[in-house]
């Protein structure tokens, strides 16, 4: 600490010094000609004769990540949004103003500099700095060492730091940007229309999650943090948008996990006259895209293993799966007392309310979920755990639904959309019961019950969790690697 409070004097006593002197620490007057990286491109091949010959003069800003004072002369490493170079400052070629005020330089600066560019002994491309202007004094030294860090949550409080430090962490939020980007542009390729739906809700709905409240002063009214934007996107299917998506944040005030972030993004699909058999198709083909644009290839390392996205993906009924994976007789799961009693030898307790649906669906989760590395679609969902999917004609205990399963996690989930508003009715009315035999009070979105009277064409609709997929593409362990500023308790 003491060594940080020195160096913070140090600073401030250069920044002071600057002051008197009559010139700005903090400007906003330089003009960049050119980025490292476009220097680099266009000179790093030429011999040094052939620079010698560019008389043309070049000016560049950054920050400074390197110094070294020689007496009359110094070499510094700057670095702006497309990489590093190095200026030589010379007091011969500056004169005694600037290379004054390069000696009050510190690691962390921003500097403007303009010149020439010549190749060094070692043959590292340089600009022979003609001028010289501080643009930033920095008054915090850098970390010295910041790849060593033991606390990992200082990483992503100071995600500032860690984006500055480490280029890898810079570039997964590049390829997160990239990956987001091939997303839209193949959905808006196939017909889609990317719309925004409310963010605070006065009826949290969409999924099965606990919401975040807030209040409206004027208006005197209780709003809820969006869970999902489900229900509003189906409205516009009503209203005659038959393809529409949305890449949204949503919020959910639940755990936190290395898969688990209470803000989140989603990206939220809908398509009239299809079902989710035509979604598991474009699911595939979408990834894939994904895939062969990051990588080129349909193989990719993940932590201790690689994936392979080669279509066509495994496709299982979550029975199968059960009984596949879980080695668990096809009777068991016919009956609610057997398939209890199987979820028990597994270890995990269930409740004499569960019903069959419930208890299936607990064994595939406990049993089966995590044993799914590569691409999985899971079919043939419970009625009991799926309120708003559209119930299957030869089955009615089952929806026409899917979720898709990589690496042990689920990445997407659809389904043939219910569009019965009194089927729908009836759903909700059994989802309230249930959550008020566990103590919550929760309300029907009558508005929505009657947008589905007025008429929604049949329609199949997806969610894909965005943090989720960014994390197999970027070879991320933890969710918070693939948010830029992920929530964490307060500092004591």
């Amino acid at each position: 600490m003491k060594e940080t409070s020195t160096l913070l004097e140090v600073r401030r006593k250069k920044l002071e010094e600057c002051t008197r002197e009559g010139s700005n620490p903090f400007p906003n007057d330089f003009t960049v000609s050119h980025t490292t990286e476009q220097l680099r491109k266009r000179f790093e091949q030429l011999e040094p004769g052939e620079l010698e010959q560019i008389e043309e003069e070049f000016s560049l800003a950054g920050r400074v990540m390197s110094l070294r004072n020689f007496g009359k002369a110094a070499f510094i490493h700057i670095q702006d949004r497309t990489g590093t170079m190095q200026a030589y400052l010379q007091k011969d070629v500056l004169g005694d103003d600037d290379f004054t005020l390069a000696k009050k330089l510190d690691v962390g600066d921003f500097v403007g500099i303009q010149g020439r560019v010549f190749v060094t002994r070692t043959q590292e491309l340089t600009i022979k700095v003609g001028q010289l202007q501080l643009l930033v004094k920095s008054l915090r030294p850098l970390p010295e060492k910041w790849h060593g860090l033991s606390n990992i949550e200082t990483r992503y409080r100071q995600r500032y730091l860690d984006l500055l430090m480490n280029p890898e962490v810079k570039e997964v939020f590049y390829r997160r940007t990239k990956i987001i980007h091939l997303i839209r542009t193949f959905l808006q390729e196939k017909g889609f229309l990317e719309v925004e739906t409310p963010m605070m809700q006065g009826i949290p709905g969409g999924a099965a999650a606990r919401p975040f409240k807030t209040h409206h002063n004027t208006y005197k009214l209780d709003l809820y943090l969006r869970i999902s934007p489900e229900l509003y996107l189906k409205r516009l299917l009503v209203g005659g948008f038959e393809r529409v998506f949305e890449i949204n944040r949503n919020f959910r005030n639940e755990g936190v996990s290395t898969q688990h972030n209470p803000e989140f993004t989603m990206l939220e699909f809908y398509q009239a006259y299809a079902t989710y058999e035509d979604f598991i198709d474009l699911t595939e083909e979408m990834i894939c895209h994904i895939a062969q644009h990051v990588f080129g290839s349909f193989t990719i390392p993940y932590l201790d293993k690689e994936i392979d996205f080669t279509p066509p993906w495994q496709r299982l009924s979550m029975k199968e799966a059960i009984i596949h994976y879980g080695k668990i007789e096809p009777p068991v799961l016919e009956s609610p007392e057997l398939a209890s009693q199987a979820l028990k030898e597994c270890g995990f307790p269930s409740s004499p309310q569960d019903s069959l649906g419930h208890l299936l669906n607990e064994l595939f989760e406990q049993v089966v979920q995590h044993r799914l590395i590569k691409p999985t679609f899971i079919t043939s969902y419970p009625t009991a755990v799926s309120p708003l999917a559209r119930r299957n004609d030869s089955n009615p205990e089952e929806v026409d639904r899917f979720e898709l399963f990589i690496n042990g996690q689920e990445i997407a989930n659809a389904f043939s959309e219910l569009n019965d508003p009194i089927d729908q009715r009836e759903r909700f009315e059994k989802q309230r019961a249930s959550h008020e035999d566990d103590g919550e009070v929760t309300t029907l979105d009558e508005d929505f019950l009657q947008a589905l009277e007025y008429g929604m064409p049949p329609a199949a609709g997806e969610g894909i969790g965005i943090d989720r997929l960014v994390m197999l593409f970027c070879n991320a362990a933890s969710i918070r690697d693939v948010i830029l500023f992920p929530l964490l308790k307060p500092e004591r």
